[in-house]
């Protein structure tokens, strides 16, 4: 099954900062951009970086996922798992902190998955992740998974 793309925006406070990390350290491509604001091709997708002064960045709560204190407001694509694993040495390489180290949630249940979570220069969270078995994406558990 094919599915469409999908457009983010979303603020940075930095626009040459935004661009080197989702470029340099990411792997991204860009499309159009203006002075004020930057499209990338975000594995497929269009990710658009805003520029909003530092004091509008929104502040990110945080809750707890299965064992870890998880940002509420995140995002980031569902990769295959041999690419997690390409992007996670990537980012090991270039020396990225991680805000949740690479791990794998939910082992043996509905919806394992690899995950694992950075910061962009702005402060915006990522969070990049692999299903073992896609087909279990929105697959459905008994058992709470807080």
């Amino acid at each position: 099954m094919t599915y469409p793309r999908f457009h983010l925006a979303f603020p940075v406070t930095d626009l040459a900062a935004a661009r080197e990390f989702y470029c340099e350290t990411i792997g991204c491509e860009t499309g159009r951009e203006s002075t004020r604001w930057i499209d990338f091709n975000f594995f497929g997708h269009q990710l658009v970086a805003h520029l909003v002064p530092v004091s509008e960045h929104p502040v990110t709560s945080r809750n707890p996922v299965d064992g870890e204190q998880v940002p509420a407001t995140h995002f980031g694509p569902i990769l295959e798992w041999d690419e997690f694993q390409s992007l996670q040495k990537r980012l090991q390489e270039a020396g990225v902190d991680f805000v949740i180290k690479p791990q794998v949630r939910f082992a043996g249940r509905a919806g394992e998955q690899a995950t694992m979570f950075i910061k962009d220069p702005s402060g915006n969270h990522l969070e990049f992740k692999a299903f073992r078995d896609q087909a279990m994406l929105f697959e459905k558990e008994l058992s709470a998974y807080d």
